[in-house]
């Protein structure tokens, strides 16, 4: 399973310009130090660029064996509103962000979906999105609905969402942290990472594992050194969420996004050394 950067959890690195961080950067930030080995952006990273700036970070990006597999819309999108007029300035964002995420040399984009639960948003988004989801099939990018409150809230309405648009290029995208808001995050992430191509895996805290202590007369093996435990989360449990993933086949991209208020660049570093923790013990079972 690919591990990959969700670049907005260096976002204060970036803007700061801290270290001489710069989004063209990124790349290889995220292969050299991190040991990812993909990225995924959001479109408030890239505000101001030009085409000709996206396609230099695209190929930064393919230089560093690090390319760009997902850009995300963060602002919700008022597909399932009445308001005839916002609806269409909804698609048409939808629509910039495909072609941007084309322009990237991403295979999906992320968006998501603002209105109430009820059947009448909920028809009112299909036939919105059904127009969105032609633009993907033209520019060849898949596009990936991100759960959020309202609307997609629960897992059935995401995949009931995904069904009646239909397409090949519709597909969802999970989030542990959304999941861990569900009444059964397991039975969440069954659902619809199915119709996924990318999976959030969102962390937020960790604490070090507790080390028993060997006795005086027994020393420390070769194994016993290169056995370092991973550091435990805190908020949710990741080892149920990535077997969840794992168990209904997905073995494709986790993107990391560290939420946390630490250190970014250690909160990723113990992201992923947990989450490969995570995804060894649930290949192993």
């Amino acid at each position: 399973m690919l591990l990959t950067l969700c670049a907005s959890s260096i976002r204060s690195l970036i803007h700061s310009g801290r270290g001489g961080m710069h989004i063209l950067d990124v790349p290889t930030f995220a292969r050299d130090t991190l040991g990812l080995h993909g990225l995924n952006i959001s479109t408030d990273l890239l505000k101001g660029s030009t085409r000709t700036d996206l396609e230099s970070l695209r190929d930064r990006a393919d230089k560093a064996a690090c390319s760009c597999l997902l850009l995300s819309e963060l602002t919700p999108l008022p597909l399932a509103q009445e308001n005839a007029k916002k609806a269409e300035e909804g698609i048409e964002r939808a629509q910039r962000v495909l072609r941007a995420a084309q322009a990237l040399g991403c295979n999906s984009a992320s968006i998501s979906v603002s209105g109430p639960d009820s059947d009448e948003h909920f028809d009112l988004a299909c036939g919105r999105l059904r127009e969105i989801v032609e633009s993907a099939e033209r520019l060849e990018i898949n596009l990936l609905i991100s759960p959020m409150e309202g609307l997609t809230a629960s897992a059935d309405r995401v995949t009931d969402l995904i069904k009646r648009v239909g397409g090949f290029r519709i597909g969802t995208l999970p989030d542990f942290a959304a999941a861990s808001q569900s009444d059964d995050p397991v039975t969440y992430l069954r659902r619809i990472t199915p119709y996924a191509s990318v999976v959030i895996a969102s962390t937020e805290s960790f604490s070090e594992p507790d080390e028993t202590e060997a006795a005086d007369d027994a020393p420390l093996s070769i194994d016993d050194l290169l056995d370092v435990p991973a550091p435990i989360h805190d908020s949710w449990d990741l080892g149920p969420m990535v077997q969840a993933v794992v168990s209904v086949g997905f073995d494709i991209t986790l993107g990391l996004n560290y939420l946390g208020k630490d250190d970014a660049v250690m909160g990723l570093i113990s992201s992923r050394d947990a989450l490969e923790a995570a995804i060894e013990s649930a290949l192993d079972k």
